[in-house]
């Protein structure tokens, strides 16, 4: 059958979807094909690598975008009326009119629409015309092809510095381990450099690697959107399998980094590739005012329906109650005339299309104006900019900017949000005997200070002569300390340099050693006979090794981009990925700023001869020929801040992490020696386990050695119960005081972490191997077979000590957290640290206060869980129905680890929890993970049906942040993940107050009042037609102009509404930050005779005094008058005077001169001002009754911005002073004096009739 045929097409067809959807895929080299049609390809039904992200084509933008329109159901609306108007028997008006609003519409969202999607496609085309090399079997080399030409079974040669083109499995590298250093910024933010591993026993690791000798098949999954899991093995010629994960994985836009150039075979291309699979573009969320206002939309079709039925009716009673045919009503061609019920039947459709502006047509797209407006005044608050990252607020939901001013409950995470995440080592524990390093403690204290001793100290250089782990360390001479501090600006530029490693800031890297421990380790390293059995020793190689930290020199820092010629040359290379990633705009300068980094001379010296190590015997022990100041050049990229800190540590003890390779790890020792760890395996670490283990082989006493750390209790469980009852004597001692350290470090808030060792003898490493090996190598349960072995060998660990990490809040905390609770919102905290460290951050940041009373809920199983949580809830109950305690509330913290949240968290015990919930003012759960925290989210947010907000930094925190209704990433130490997957990026967990407390405010009073304004301003302009329709029979006639009216509604009220939304103040950003209790506004249900004069003449005061009164109400509402509010508003009225006095002026048109004629007579200035007047007045009495008889908590905001600076702050410290500090619901200022009121409160008593505080209910 020809290739051609469309039979053959059709099965072809389907056979490649098939292929595609498999669950394996079986791909082989494009080699031996190259030259050959397309037909005899082997990965010919797989997708190519070019992109395509553009909704359009040229031809068919047209349909396609109606199509999509026309899915608002607002739109098929009046599309369906402007052609209802085109039916003789029931138009009200000139069908071209009709349509001019629905054009107008559509006109301008398709050319937005055509915009965007022109700029989707020039990156799509930059993108895929980017320079890439892949292998010819015809050129014999790598040549020159673009990204589109790229295709699954390709080799592809990727250089320093370049953006990987798709998904490869990496085959070779330019290193000879066989590794390769890429940085993932471009998926999910994170700029500390990650290791992939070549597939181990395909390739030589030669310089001359030939792409031809691979004639091995690849066994992938299916695509997938899992940036952490991929499951592969390649199969041999000889059958053999060989397994591979995402370690030898090189993901399409990541960068390789410190490798001169990788072979990778494609195994993902385009729109299949894992960060394309991850490209979803920005989520849709309906906030709630809009789900409101949707609701208000169906009530406005409800009245219209009711109005339409009056005017049929009134028809038909007004044709039967008529003697005769009137001479007006013209028969058809036969002279029949229609009966008075055809005839009203008819004139009810005439009546939809005569009042159909009561349906705002314009509001939707007044919305998206405003919010854009109030988006563009929230990114550019200098407040909410933060100089230290050089970052600003990023807005990515452009449309629930109003629901920020109706949150009730913030779910925060703890590491990273409320704290810096900048570990900082403070304490250790060694075999039962603790270290509590006093002098790095007095650096730590004394570190903000300008000209301390100790900030000298802390920002000096190493000195060469000096061993780092001496005795004499801290003594200086007086000179010295004066040449160090003349040069602190230049020692603080080497930091700044520094610090664009992450986790590499001075706060982190020096650590002052304890003296005792630092005395004992010099003791050991003295008795040579000892260093095999020492614990000490053994304690800080596991503190250097067992971790994934990726040591790079200043030889092979990171280079710029433009200095390679094959390299990106963009001048931001986010630019090119801004579409295919949907990334923020502000990543693009971390992006940016990442990869142009400099390090400075002062802070790393080059060594060239660092790596070079003379070999003394055959046991792995080296002596070093390089420099003594040689450990000055090292730079650590790790993964974590607390494996950064951990390495510093053992660092400052002189066991110094050298390098690291796949299969090995080089630490040097106090006294110089260099030993060589053969890795045999790493274990990582998972959520399940909470440890991680790396198995190597000792160098001296070659034994395999299983160096394990990982929070307490998943370590100490391994040693048996939580004291390790079956051991006895000393190892039993051991563990006790050991425990008792830890909780001592999270009593002080610190994090803990332990740290164990085994043994392993080579018939159980063998055995375990094979077990390895096969897991390694399965695609169906990879990951659990996977850590079956890992929980298999971490068994029977011997302890060796534990460490205590410092992770200090964020500045201002405690007020942004005391603030938002005085708002009325609820604060929670879900951590994964140990309830003692919780509990005491919880203090310091002042989630929990020493007169709260805490509940602490710790169940080891649901019986008692559920008794413990009936009787709370029958306390707070009675507590609740004693009279003694009306109008109070007990205020009470509750504390929950997840052990006990996984029993809350069921279905039989959800409700109670829930009730107990909402009675404490805080919540803190402990020891949870993250689907915890993302069922937390949700459970109060279906339950108790309030508004949420959810707020963290890490990847962790990504299920959490989407549950919430709004969702906000802080860009942080741990990449960008909750960044990207958030609604709003903040950089400090500060910038939540201003946000929430004034932006949010301000953004939900505005849309609240304009959305309110749009109903009234549509309402009494229908009004006026539907009462005109009394005088002339409901006969669906306009007493105005056709084009006037449609006028009215799309130019003459269009903008004031508009410039309402976006720049109204009714209360100054000063108070609102002052008051908080302001805030509680907007939660829950938060803040409608006879004449001979002809028609038009009749209708055109009509109009006028419609827009004045319009125009006048909505001054009413306006609180902050600028010259753009006065330009609008009489701009407005000018435009609507002289575009009438245009249009009339037309000889052809129905109201000729009519307006001329009356701008003439003094009758028409009368009737627009005592009309505009009779109308405003009932409005005005009840603005004026309300805000002097009991005035609302804005109205007294604003009384109060009335004074002067200094009496606004006297007043508002004397009103917190007055509360005492207790939460109050909410406060009641009434009229505050005279702005030129001098005197100054001193006490509550003096106020008099000045000002008024007392509390009351919402």
């Amino acid at each position: 059958m020809a290739w051609w045929n469309p039979l053959a097409l059709i099965w072809d067809n389907l056979r490649g979807q098939r292929i595609r959807e498999n669950d394996l895929r079986h791909l082989a080299s494009n080699l031996p094909y190259e030259g050959l049609a397309k037909k005899k390809q082997p990965n010919r039904y797989l997708p190519g690598n070019a992109i395509k992200t553009t909704k359009y084509t040229l031809l068919l933008f047209l349909p396609m975008n109606l199509f999509e329109q026309f899915h608002r159901l607002a739109n098929l609306y009046f599309v369906g009326l402007a052609i209802l108007n085109f039916v003789p028997v029931v138009n009200a008006f000139e069908p071209e009119v009709a349509l001019i609003p629905i054009c107008v519409i559509l006109s301008l969202t398709a050319l937005k629409d055509a915009w965007e999607d022109f700029r989707r496609y020039q990156s799509d085309r930059k993108l895929n015309n980017m320079v890439c090399f892949i292998y010819s079997r015809k050129h014999k080399q790598f040549v020159e092809r673009r990204w589109k030409d790229v295709r699954v079974g390709d080799f592809v040669k990727a250089l320093c510095n370049e953006i990987i083109s798709a998904d490869l499995l990496l085959l070779h590298t330019s290193d000879r381990n066989g590794v390769c250093h890429i940085e993932s910024s471009n998926l999910d933010g994170e700029t500390n450099l990650k290791e992939r591993k070549v597939v181990p026993g395909l390739c030589v690791t030669e310089p001359d690697f030939q792409p031809e000798s691979f004639n091995s098949v690849v066994v992938c999954e299916r695509p997938n959107n899992n940036l952490n899991h991929f499951k592969c093995y390649v199969e041999k010629p000889t059958k053999e399998k060989v397994g591979a994960g995402i370690e030898s994985l090189l993901l399409r836009g990541c960068t390789v980094r410190n490798t001169d150039h990788a072979v990778g075979f494609v195994v993902y291309a385009g729109h299949e590739t894992k960060a394309m699979l991850n490209n979803n573009g920005p989520r849709y969320k309906r906030s709630k005012l809009e789900r409101k206002l949707n609701v208000d939309v169906i009530f406005c079709v409800i009245l219209l329906l009711a109005m339409c039925l009056v005017g049929a009716l009134g028809h038909f009673f007004w044709r039967q109650a008529l003697p005769g045919v009137p001479p007006y009503l013209v028969p058809d061609n036969n002279g029949h005339v229609d009966s008075p019920s055809l005839s009203s039947f008819y004139m009810f459709f005439s009546m939809i299309i005569l009042l159909q502006v009561l349906i705002p047509i314009s509001l939707y797209v007044s919305i998206e104006l405003v919010k854009i407006g109030q988006i563009l005044f929230i990114t550019h608050d200098i407040d909410l900019y933060d100089e230290e990252t050089d970052s600003r607020i990023q807005c990515k939901a452009l449309n629930i900017t109003e629901d920020l001013g109706q949150i009730e409950y913030i779910f925060s995470d703890k590491t990273g949000t409320l704290t810096e995440n900048k570990m900082v080592f403070r304490r250790c524990s060694i075999m039962g005997t603790e270290y509590p390093h006093k002098e790095n403690a007095i650096r730590l204290a004394v570190i903000d200070e300008p000209e301390s001793e100790e900030e000298v100290i802390f920002n000096q250089q190493p000195q060469p002569p000096q061993p780092v782990w001496s005795l004499d360390a801290e003594d200086r001479s007086h000179e010295g300390r004066q040449r160090r501090h003349e040069s602190r600006h230049k020692n603080k530029f080497a930091e700044n340099a520094q610090s664009n490693v992450a986790f590499s800031s001075p706060l982190e890297t020096q650590v002052i050693p304890d003296r005792k421990l630092l005395q004992q380790v010099s003791n050991v390293e003295s008795r040579s006979s000892s260093q095999k059995m020492d614990p000490c020793l053994d304690f800080f190689l596991a503190l250097a090794i067992c971790n994934t930290v990726v040591v790079s020199m200043a030889t092979a820092r990171r280079q710029s981009t433009q200095e390679h010629p094959c390299s990106f040359q963009s001048t931001n290379p986010l630019d090119n990925f801004s579409n295919f990633f949907k990334k923020a705009s502000s990543l693009r300068n971390i992006f940016a700023s990442k990869r142009d980094r400099t390090f400075s001379e002062t802070s790393f010296k080059e060594d060239d001869r660092f790596t070079t190590f003379q070999k003394v015997d055959d046991s792995g022990v080296f002596t070093s020929r390089g420099r003594s100041d040689e450990s000055s050049s090292m730079c650590y990229e790790a993964e974590s801040p607390d494996e950064a800190a951990l390495v510093y540590a053992a660092k400052a003890y002189g066991f110094i992490l050298l390098s690291r390779t796949p299969n090995s790890v080089t630490v040097r020792l106090p006294l110089g020696q260099i030993l060589a760890f053969e890795v045999l395996d790493i274990l990582s670490f998972d959520s399940n386990r909470k440890r991680m283990s790396v198995l190597v082989r000792h160098p001296i006493t070659k034994e395999c050695v299983l160096y394990t750390k990982g929070a307490d209790y998943s370590i100490m469980e391994l040693l048996g119960a939580p004291y390790a009852e079956h051991l006895s004597g000393n190892q039993k001692n051991i563990v006790a005081d050991t425990q008792y350290h830890l909780d001592c470090y999270a009593k002080e808030g610190l994090r803990t972490l332990c740290f164990a060792k085994k043994v392993v003898s080579a018939k159980d490493y063998d055995v375990w191997f094979v077990n390895r090996q096969s897991a390694m190598a399965a695609i169906d349960g990879r990951e659990e077979l996977i850590m079956d072995t890992a929980v298999q060998l971490e068994t029977n660990l011997t302890l060796l000590g534990a460490t205590g990490i410092e992770d200090r809040l964020q500045e201002s905390v405690p007020d942004t957290i005391l603030a938002l609770r005085e708002a009325g919102i609820k604060m929670w905290v879900l951590t994964g640290d140990k309830p003692e460290t919780a509990v005491n951050i919880g203090y310091a940041c002042r989630l929990l206060e020493d007169e709260d009373l805490v509940i602490n809920m710790s169940c080891k199983n649901k019986l008692v869980c559920t008794s413990i949580l009936d009787c709370t809830l029958e306390e707070v109950r009675s507590y609740e129905n004693d009279p003694r305690n009306v109008d109070t509330t007990p205020d009470i913290s509750l504390v929950i680890d997840g052990r006990t949240l996984a029993m809350l968290l069921s279905k039989d015990l959800q409700g109670r929890f829930v009730e107990l919930a909402k009675r404490c003012r805080s919540v803190l759960c402990c020891r949870v993970t993250p689907l915890q925290k993302r069922g937390v989210v949700k459970l109060i947010r279906e339950k108790l049906r309030v508004m949420t907000l959810a707020v963290g930094d890490g990847a962790n925190d990504v299920n959490m942040i989407q549950a919430a209704d709004i969702g906000i990433g802080i860009s942080g130490q741990e990449g960008m993940q909750a960044v990207m997957a958030s609604d709003f990026a903040i950089s400090r967990f500060k910038h939540l107050k201003k946000l929430l407390l004034v932006h949010g405010h301000w953004c939900y009073t505005r849309l609240a009042n304009m959305i309110i304004y749009f109903f009234f301003k549509n309402l009494a302009n229908v009004n006026l037609l539907f009462w005109y329709q009394f005088y002339c029979g409901f006969t669906a006639t306009a007493m105005l102009d056709y084009w006037l009216l449609i006028f009215f509604n799309l130019f003459f009220t269009s903008v004031p509404p508009i410039m309402f939304g976006i720049m109204d103040k009714d209360v100054s950003a000063e108070v609102l930050l002052g008051v908080p209790e302001l805030y509680r506004t907007g939660q829950g249900a938060g803040a409608y005779q006879d004449s001979d004069v002809d028609v038009f003449t009749f209708g055109t005061p009509l109009n006028a005094v419609s827009l004045i009164t319009i125009l006048l109400h909505l001054s009413i509402e306006i609180q902050a008058w600028t010259v753009v509010h006065w330009i609008i508003m009489l701009g407005s009225v000018a435009v609507s005077l002289i575009l009438t006095l245009l249009y009339t002026s037309c000889v052809t048109c129905n109201s000729h001169w009519t307006l001329q004629n009356q701008l003439k007579d003094p009758i028409f200035y009368l009737i627009c001002i005592i009309t505009t007047v009779v109308a405003l007045l009932p409005r005005y009495m009840f603005h004026v009754m309300r805000n002097s008889i009991s005035p609302s908590p804005i109205v007294q905001a604003r009384h109060l911005d009335g004074l002067d600076a200094s009496t606004k702050e006297a007043w508002i410290k004397e009103w917190r002073g007055f509360r005492g500090g207790e939460e109050v619901k909410r406060s009641e200022l009434c009229t505050p004096p005279s702005p030129t009121t001098s005197r100054t409160p001193t006490s509550p008593d003096s106020l008099g009739n000045e000002i008024t505080l007392r509390s009351f209910k919402i």
